[in-house]
């Protein structure tokens, strides 16, 4: 007689975040049994700012609409600008090209076929000017996505709002000009860390002399997130990114209260609502403990981390490209309920090319109808004391401290980056999250399910023409000719001198600016005094 079997029981379904972290079917009092609220929770406004840094949130002032933008040309870029200016956006966001990104002119044989591509071309103060032409920069705040050449843009900024007649006491904004995690995660470094390193601290102890309301730094967990990196090692790579930058300028000398509060930080808003969420929040805690605790920082501007958000870019798909919009909605949202400054939005052709008029129009669309009509402002922390979102702070707080703690043992954070630990950390990450992917275990919605046999109809796209690169070069070639050429050489040489020494570079950076030097000479002449920088693999 034939035995009958059993059909084998399906293997339980685990719940877990994005990143991998196992959750409850229900989240009640006894999940939190070391939670403290006045501790750990208190209240909007207050050490430790768990809940906002702002008593009244967005009932008093909506976050910043910052949409990232830059492509062809600067004549073409502000357009742009001024055109989302025109459609509500409150401030700009700079896109850079590739070429710009790495220190070269347009017309360098390296920028041949990258001008234009990713953002705009900016090789001198001219281009500068041109790109905030009509925009006054006494009145609108502009963040700057720019990392090892920062300190020349940002020079070249400096200037272009002085020609305008702003004054520097009065412009506002952020530049990125965080360098660790181009070690890190995105690679758009040219000199080797520790003179990389002089540079960002240059620009601090410039800012806290000159451009009170200038942030000189905006620590970016973005690009570690866009690597691949889980929700928690991007907040601790990005804390610990910022503490390193309060050493060296510490040991330059400066007071933590000094230049602690224009720091700012940058990070990425993914799919996994909740936990995306208790990131920001854990992400204030901690700076705010650790700035008193272990720097002993008492105004509490220092203690205050204030953050910019992007949507993910790396969760969008070119399957099915409408569903980007709902990502990117979901995203922002959740960048907002964690408190978040200010905000982009992607658009839903970026997994095909930079934004379409029409489709950054859409995103900043989605960042108006969250501000004005889902209600959300009207609460300051709607989640507050959720047990669910409570544990996952803690939890995220929790595993951010083990982090920081590991790297501070190595050293700190360029120890643990010439030892390729966060690299290594990332790139297990990544992997382990792109093997559930291809398995199943992580649903991509068009892409590993509910695919269509048919996509949907082609959308239109931005397509930027080699004359981007041709009316570059023909501006650097008139440049050049008519320039002062003995006060560009006489800049440059004395830019070197000082940057063999331990002088701040910045007050030499402007002057070569001033002379009309191009970013590529400059960068050249870091180049000739530091060095460049090649990454040794570490397996």
């Amino acid at each position: 007689m034939a035995t009958t079997l059993d059909p084998p029981k399906p293997a339980e379904k685990k719940f877990t975040t994005l990143s991998g972290v196992p959750v409850e079917a229900l989240y009640t009092p006894d999940s939190l049994p070391d939670f403290n609220p006045e501790r750990d929770l208190g209240v909007p406004g207050q050490f430790p700012y768990t809940r906002g840094i702002h008593p009244g949130m967005y009932r008093d002032r909506l976050w910043t609409m910052r949409q990232f933008s830059g492509f062809a040309t600067p004549e073409e870029t502000n357009q742009r600008y001024r055109y989302l200016l025109g459609q509500g956006q409150t401030g700009l966001s700079v896109a850079f090209d590739l070429p710009t990104l790495m220190g070269y002119d347009s017309d360098h044989a390296m920028a041949d076929g990258e001008v234009g591509k990713c953002g705009a071309p900016v090789a001198s103060l001219a281009d500068m000017e041109t790109l905030f032409d009509k925009i006054p920069l006494d009145r609108v705040t502009v963040s700057m996505t720019i990392n090892s050449p920062a300190s020349i843009i940002w020079a070249m900024y400096l200037v272009a709002a002085e020609k305008q007649g702003a004054s520097w006491q009065k412009i506002s904004g952020t530049l990125q000009n965080d360098i660790l995690k181009e070690y890190i995660a995105q690679k758009e470094y040219i000199y080797p860390p520790r003179p990389s390193m002089r540079l960002v601290t240059d620009s601090i102890e410039f800012a806290a002399q000159q451009t009170p309301r200038f942030n000189p730094v905006s620590v970016s967990g973005y690009h570690i997130r866009e690597a691949g990196s889980t929700a928690l090692q991007e907040l601790a790579f990005t804390l610990r990114d910022g503490f390193e930058y309060v050493d060296w300028a510490l040991e330059r000398g400066l007071d933590i209260d000094d230049f602690a509060p224009r720091l700012s930080f940058f990070f990425n808003s993914h799919s996994d609502f909740f936990e995306e969420i208790a990131k920001f929040r854990a992400a204030r805690k901690l700076w705010a403990t650790i700035l008193s605790d272990r720097y002993h920082a008492k105004d509490e501007r220092s203690l205050k981390l204030r953050f910019h958000t992007q949507t993910a870019g790396c969760s969008l798909t070119w399957q099915q490209p409408m569903n980007n919009i709902v990502r990117t909605a979901i995203q922002a949202l959740a960048g907002v309920l964690g408190g978040t400054q200010s905000l982009h939005t992607n658009s839903l052709d970026e997994a095909y090319a930079l934004p379409s008029e029409h489709a950054a129009t859409v995103a900043l669309r989605t960042q108006q109808v969250i501000a004005y009509e889902s209600g959300v402002t009207n609460e300051v922390d709607p989640l507050g004391g959720s047990y669910f979102v409570e544990r996952l702070t803690l939890d995220m707080e929790k595993g951010a401290r083990d982090y920081i703690r590991q790297i501070d043992d190595m050293g700190g954070m360029i120890a643990a980056i010439e030892k390729g630990f966060p690299q290594s950390e990332i790139a297990d990450a990544s992997y382990r999250y792109q093997r559930e992917v291809e398995t199943g275990e992580k649903t991509i919605v068009g892409v590993n399910r509910f695919t269509m046999d048919k996509e949907d109809q082609p959308i239109d796209i931005l397509k930027i023409p080699q004359s981007a690169r041709d009316s570059q070069a023909a501006k650097l070639k008139a440049l050049r000719n008519d320039r002062n050429h003995a006060n560009v050489s006489r800049s440059l040489t004395e830019l070197k001198r000082v940057a063999e020494g331990t002088q701040n570079t910045m007050p030499q950076i402007l002057e070569a600016v001033r002379a009309y030097a191009t970013l590529g000479e400059i960068c050249d002449a870091f180049r000739d005094v530091f060095g460049t920088h090649d990454e040794q693999s570490i397996l």
